[in-house]
């Protein structure tokens, strides 16, 4: 029997698994520069049948335990507006990766942070994760204010940690633990 995914619902937003029939939206929506240069994986361009082949991996990666994606979709008319993930997703260390998106037409309105502090509350309270870590490119302030906002206290600088458009870049990194306070 396939494991099934929860949907999470915040004032503003319904965090929902993805669907085949999301693949020529997420391609919309990701195939954009100012998305690609945020973020640490994705391609670009962006197109449709990228998003059919990561959407196909999700059932897969969710009944191994090792990650669970979530659409991030409006109350007000189910568009999807980004992407928040558990990655990396380790249960024997009780810990894993946050990461999103949240498309530019949707920055500045708090949407990354009220859909991460959704995903931090299943991954703790469901997941029975003990540690939640993050990371941002140094050169990409404003996801740190959102990652900060979520509670996370910065832990280091990894010099130049990822190779993304022909170049090296430096990640800042940061975590929470179930223990810590939360906003």
């Amino acid at each position: 029997m396939a494991i099934e995914q929860p949907v999470l619902l915040t004032d503003r937003l319904i965090l929902r698994p993805y669907t085949p029939d999301d693949a020529p939206e997420l391609a919309e929506r990701l195939n954009n520069p100012k998305i690609y240069s945020t973020t640490l994986a994705l391609p670009y361009p962006y197109e449709e049948h990228h998003a059919v082949e990561w959407i196909s991996t999700h059932q897969a990666s969710l009944e191994r335990g090792t990650a669970v994606h979530f659409a991030v979709t409006l109350k007000t008319d189910r568009t999807i507006i980004g992407t928040v993930s558990l990655m990396s997703i380790n249960e024997m260390h009780r810990r894993a990766e946050i990461g999103y998106w949240i498309g530019p037409d949707h920055w500045n309105q708090g949407y990354a942070t009220e859909a991460g502090q959704a995903v931090l509350d299943y991954g703790f309270r469901r997941l029975n994760l003990h540690r939640i870590q993050a990371q941002h490119f140094k050169r990409n302030p404003s996801s740190g204010r959102v990652i900060q906002k979520l509670g996370m206290q910065k832990e280091g600088f990894s010099r130049h940690a990822a190779y993304r458009a022909g170049r090296w870049h430096d990640l800042i990194n940061y975590a929470i633990l179930e223990t810590d306070p939360r906003p």
